[in-house]
């Protein structure tokens, strides 16, 4: 028996549910993507640890995973086990706190927020990621991000099966970034936000004001995984992929975006090595040009 079949039979036997070749083009907000050996759907921590740590222990690598929009699955598909924290998505009020689980959608947590008149998320309305991911990246826009708001998240060591709460000082935050990036072998399970009193006719015309701005300047008719390149010290990045005259630019299926040269769109039946070259293209013209390393902050997913 090999360890795909191996770990099917485990599943089963704790009714875990799963997919076999689950083509991931329908679990990445690029729509792009090959099939996964075996897409896991775990319907709580409980379930998720056991998945992770079955797959593991049978050799069959496991890959957590959100809404899938900050991630690029390679054409040939993934020969491991995705497991989805979708399911996780209970979310409550505390006091001035929410706290919800990591496959609750970032713009659900804002809308929450809101409907509860509580101040500090409304940046994350429009950002189509998970709260794990989120946390994960320290996902921002419109100068707020995670670190202002987090007080804590709890994770699962895949290593021991042990569950720990983390405060937010000891996230390591920084652009696009968290200690969860050091430590694959943490999963996120739960994030706590403290938030603050606020009036719902003021946070609700903010919401409304960054969903307008992200509908005029992003191309959100396409699918794609956001803002590619992470912003460069004292550069905007968009700025100087636009400057390098790569709006447009494209390689198969897969195009800068004429609206924002930031994204990298996939226009119809694009393929993870379209995405992959076009940028390769855009880092090599940038650093021709400018003499900067621009850097790639959209996960490649393969094996």
């Amino acid at each position: 028996m090999d360890r795909i079949e191996q770990l099917k039979k485990v599943l089963d036997e704790l009714a875990i549910s799963y997919s076999e070749n689950e083509s991931m083009k329908d679990h990445t907000s690029f729509k792009i993507g090959g099939p996964a050996a075996i897409y896991v759907e775990p319907k709580n921590a409980e379930e998720l640890s056991s998945a992770f740590r079955s797959a593991s222990f049978l050799g069959v690598a496991p890959y957590v995973l959100g809404k899938g929009t900050n991630v690029l699955f390679d054409d040939e598909g993934y020969e491991g086990a995705v497991i989805s924290t979708l399911a996780l998505d209970s979310i409550e009020r505390d006091g001035m706190r929410i706290s919800c689980g990591a496959g609750h959608s970032m713009t659900s947590l804002a809308r929450f927020a809101l409907d509860e008149s509580l101040a500090g998320l409304s940046f994350a309305y429009g950002i189509p990621g998970s709260v794990g991911g989120g946390v994960y990246m320290n996902a921002g826009a419109y100068n707020g991000e995670i670190s202002y708001v987090l007080e804590n998240s709890t994770y699962l060591d895949t290593s021991d099966g042990t569950l720990h709460t983390l405060p937010a000082e000891l996230h390591e935050f920084g652009y696009r970034y968290s200690s969860y990036k050091a430590h694959p072998d943490r999963v996120i399970l739960n994030a706590t936000f403290l938030l603050r009193e606020g009036e719902y006719n003021d946070i609700k015309a903010e919401m409304d004001d960054f969903m307008t701005r992200r509908k005029a300047k992003q191309p959100l008719e396409y699918p794609s995984a956001g803002s590619v390149f992470k912003r460069y010290p004292g550069r905007y990045t968009a700025q100087m992929i636009d400057e390098a005259g790569l709006k447009g630019a494209s390689v198969g299926g897969a195009a800068v975006s004429e609206k924002h040269a930031g994204f990298i769109i996939n226009k119809g039946g694009a393929t993870c090595r379209d995405v992959l070259t076009l940028i390769d293209m855009i880092k090599t013209e940038i650093f021709r040009k400018f003499g900067i390393e621009i850097e790639c902050e959209v996960i490649h997913v393969k094996g």
